[in-house]
């Protein structure tokens, strides 16, 4: 653990970590290009089909293939290239960017704030590609998925004079989650259980996160690694 801050701490103005725009539209680009490539692909795989006597999918590949050029290949590659940068600007939607300042910690996701007083947050650290922001009594405030550059981010909370780990302060109070587990308060283990099938179905993050925030009201800290759960009491449970 290491809660070192920067020479000097910041006093004024918001430190905004996000994508940087080059790497957006460099990112837009590829996938743009990459549907284009699939929309031609498409057009090649059509006309192929229908010299083929015993082949699937015959009706559609005659439909497309009837529509005259070069008006096939150019809808194909930009039906393609829209489908791809689509993708791109949902995936840009789904990241997270961080807001630091010496009065606020504001994280957003999907064009939703959540918004953190400085003196809540007692500690801040990186558990892998995770973001977990501590509270006085060792409850999460946030847990949230960044990619961002992690070299950005520490000097961002240290130099507006956070606490800053290493690594996470808590790490060996965390036991493996397996069914009907002992220790836990009254209704944790059915919502770790309700957890343990939404991460085993792949579900969506917002679903997980609800789940998360109703353990966190018990007391209950809860952090995923290869679709098993870890939990340990927060200090008002202890």
């Amino acid at each position: 653990m290491d809660d070192r801050l920067a020479p000097h701490v910041r006093l004024d103005k918001t430190t905004v970590l996000a994508q940087p725009a080059w790497s957006a539209a460099l990112v837009h680009l590829a996938l743009a290009l990459l549907g284009a490539g699939a929309g031609w692909l498409v057009k090649v795989l059509a006309e192929w089909l229908v010299t083929l006597p015993w082949a699937p999918m015959q009706g559609p590949a005659r439909l497309l293939t009837s529509v005259p050029e070069p008006w096939l290949a150019v809808g194909l590659v930009c039906a393609g290239a829209a489908l791809g940068l689509t993708v791109g600007l949902m995936a840009q939607h789904e990241e997270l960017s961080v807001a630091v300042s010496n009065e606020r910690t504001t994280l957003t996701r999907k064009a939703k704030d959540r918004e953190f007083a400085r003196d809540r947050v007692v500690q801040v650290f990186l558990d892998g590609k995770q973001l977990v922001l501590l509270d006085a009594d060792k409850d999460e405030l946030a847990r949230e998925t960044c990619e961002l550059n992690a070299r950005r981010v520490v000097d961002a909370f240290r130099a507006h004079g956070y606490s800053w780990a290493d690594e996470d302060p808590y790490k060996d109070d965390f036991r493996r989650w397996v069914s009907d587990m002992p220790g836990l308060p009254q209704g944790a283990n059915a919502l770790l259980k309700a957890r343990a099938q939404l991460l085993d179905k792949r579900s969506s993050s917002g679903d997980l996160r609800e789940l998360r925030e109703e353990l966190a009201r018990m007391g209950v800290v809860v952090r995923d690694e290869k679709r098993r759960q870890y939990w340990r009491l927060s200090r008002r449970r202890a």
